[in-house]
């Protein structure tokens, strides 16, 4: 059987932009020091908000409403995580990145904060087909990270927004739409 794989970019930087060469040279440290940059003045985001409004939105985009627009304004930066296709199933040699990405939520500097993950996916199949996998995806890092990697479930909240947010609208069925942002809600309450 042939497996095909689906790149997915993980977005945890400041900025919405790719950057898949940055992305092949993660480490620890760059993770931290991007996710560790919190505006003191960060909007608060209410995530089951975010999961209405995308559902509510199928096939209209999501990155103009008001609380999807506030997560441009937190921290981001991109990896390169690898789906099964049409699957949620994380690509063995993806694990590596999630573990790093877990090892930065364990350090002190991240320890206190929350974390959302937002599934995207290309425009290649139904508008809610994608939304439903791109939440599934979210999900899947979700349950790696809290159980393989031991992350407090506390900290962390999934979102899928499909095709509805893509980062290269110009090419809607682009693999670089295909991505799951992490990205850091504040400090824990």
């Amino acid at each position: 059987m042939n497996v095909h794989c689906h790149r997915i970019s993980l977005v945890l930087g400041l900025l919405m932009a790719p950057c898949i060469g940055f992305a092949q040279q993660l480490d620890n440290t760059q993770i931290m020091t991007t996710l560790g940059q919190v505006k003191a003045a960060a909007p608060a985001v209410d995530v089951a908000l975010l999961v209405e409004e995308a559902n509510a939105n199928v096939g209209k985009g999501v990155a103009t409403l008001p609380n999807w627009n506030k997560l441009s304004e937190l921290s981001q930066l991109i990896v390169e995580i690898d789906f099964e296709n049409n699957s949620t199933a994380i690509e063995p040699k993806s694990y590596r990145t999630v573990g790093l990405i877990a090892d930065a939520l364990h350090h002190p500097d991240l320890f206190r904060y929350k974390f959302l993950i937002v599934g995207h996916s290309s425009a290649t199949g139904t508008a809610k087909r994608n939304l439903e996998l791109s939440q599934k995806r979210a999900d899947a890092i979700n349950e790696a990270l809290s159980t393989t990697f031991a992350v407090s479930p506390d900290r962390l909240f999934s979102v899928g927004a499909g095709e509805e947010w893509p980062i290269d609208p110009g090419h809607p069925e682009s693999a670089d739409n295909r991505r799951v942002q992490l990205i850091n809600l504040g400090l824990l309450k």
